[in-house]
């Protein structure tokens, strides 16, 4: 390929993710929410997602949940994606077999609620970590902001060769809903989980392919090759945080339009992340996907020509926790490794959508 893999690039060299203790499946949420609207129970029960791992409000004495204010939900916010966060990072770095005390670069990501200071600063505090640590924090660009925030920790991970970068998404969805008994609210409150997800990258130089390198190394390493965005400013409203005057809290909306309009751009920016390269989607092992929604999902697979075994960490991972946001393509890059089926050599495409609307991707090789 001619984007050469020949110098120095930055590589995933660890990864974890993390969620809250408790997980609820979709007739369990109905259930404790008393929620009776057929039309709202089939969104539920429609979406493809078995559990979510949530963050609920507290129980009342007449078995309902409270409410939650805006400074509540902001607490919440701040204390539990803290402690998900703290705990992806520990796991990311455990993997890769690197310390705290290594970080020169810090990069948060949290769509979820608003911080100042953000959680890059929290979790300096929190863990201990060196002071010196140059810092970012990616607020408010939704889904697709994990690839937004890795493109630039590759960048500070290449201007800043064989020194330790790392980037946590931590997204308490919980901490943004609103229970209004609309069918707005029941489509966000359906859909989103809470969840943590870190990456440790690395700059160094290129591996040698050899048999000891594959013995010593349990898990394999995915350099990042290339970014290719596109924005669709004609669909800039299609997801978006408004502000609630009657419950005096920001809700979320989504246009049903979403997966048609994210699907309709999928081939025009594959074709741009692989143009130059040398490499068709044919030659792509592995597709890892934001597990937006089911039919978000199903939009990009039909787009993009691909079989339902290319996306069955999307799939998976949307079953089990639900959309994580900007996250989710880490739950599903753990899955993929864990697999064991990622050889030398091969090619992926991770690719995050959101609010813009956007659509980011990057091209990795192991």
């Amino acid at each position: 390929m001619t984007t050469a893999n020949s110098g120095p690039r930055p590589a995933i060299v660890g990864f974890g993710t993390a969620t809250p203790a408790n997980s609820y499946s979709q007739r369990e949420m109905l259930d404790l929410f008393h929620i009776e609207d057929p039309k709202v129970r089939s969104v539920f029960l429609n979406s493809a997602i078995e559990r979510r791992y949530l963050t609920l409000p507290p129980e009342l004495s007449d078995g309902t949940r409270a409410m939650e204010t805006q400074g509540e939900l902001l607490a919440k916010h701040k204390a539990h994606g803290i402690r998900i966060g703290a705990q992806a990072l520990e796991t990311a770095l455990k993997r890769a077999g690197l310390a705290l005390s290594d970080i020169g670069y810090l990069c948060c990501v949290s769509t979820t609620g608003l911080l100042t200071p953000g959680f890059s600063a929290l979790l300096i505090k929190e863990l201990g970590l060196p002071t010196s640590t140059s810092r970012l924090d990616v607020v408010g660009m939704g889904c697709n902001a994990g690839l937004n925030a890795l493109n630039a920790v590759a960048g500070w991970s290449m201007a800043n060769p064989g020194r330790l970068a790392v980037m946590v998404c931590a997204e308490v969805c919980s901490a943004a809903y609103v229970f209004d008994g609309t069918m707005r609210t029941a489509v966000v409150n359906s859909l989103f989980g809470d969840g943590a997800a870190a990456v440790a990258m690395v700059t160094g130089p290129p591996r040698e392919d050899s048999a000891e390198d594959d013995r010593d190394a349990p898990l394999p390493t995915g350099t990042v090759l290339k970014f290719a965005s596109r924005i669709i400013p004609e669909a800039v409203d299609a997801m978006r945080y408004d502000w609630d005057d009657e419950q005096g809290k920001f809700s979320f909306y989504l246009d049903r339009d979403v997966p048609y309009v994210v699907g309709a751009h999928a081939e025009d920016v594959i074709d741009r992340l692989l143009d130059g390269t040398g490499l068709r989607r044919g030659d792509i092992d592995h597709w890892l996907v934001h597990s937006g929604g089911k039919k978000v999902v199903d939009s990009v697979k039909v787009n993009l020509g691909l079989p339902p075994h290319a996306v069955r960490h999307t799939t998976g991972v949307l079953r089990d926790y639900g959309n994580l946001s900007s996250g989710s393509f880490l739950f599903s890059y753990e899955r993929l490794i864990e697999e064991g089926r990622v050889s030398r050599g091969d090619y992926g495409v991770l690719m995050t959508m959101g609010p813009g609307s956007t659509i980011e991707t990057a091209l990795v090789q192991w």
